[in-house]
């Protein structure tokens, strides 16, 4: 999710990071069907990823990860507010001594 949308993605790798927090997606895909109607979110997401080798999104901003055995079409949906995010304190606690 990334200001109010939601983007449906499919990549051949994603994993949890060495960086604290975060997913790492690498390998994006994106069909190339030679479709007659283009779709100007899937048009946004190819331009918007198309020389990205990784990407490290936080993990308060995913909202589920599915393995497929198939891909489907990437997009970018608007949010309508049918989603909340979850609330997450990703910083260790402090102890006090």
């Amino acid at each position: 999710m990334q200001l109010g949308e939601i983007y449906e993605i499919f990549a051949r790798q994603i994993y949890q990071s060495d960086m604290y927090g975060f997913i790492e997606v690498e390998e994006y895909i994106f069909n190339k069907s030679k479709q007659l109607v283009v779709d100007p979110s899937t048009e946004k997401l190819k331009n918007e990823f198309k020389s990205v080798e990784r990407s490290y999104i936080p993990i308060n901003q995913i909202i589920r990860i599915d393995e497929v055995v198939e891909t489907g079409e990437a997009k970018i949906k608007q949010n309508k507010n049918q989603v909340t995010p979850l609330p997450i304190n990703i910083q260790p606690a402090s102890s006090k001594d």
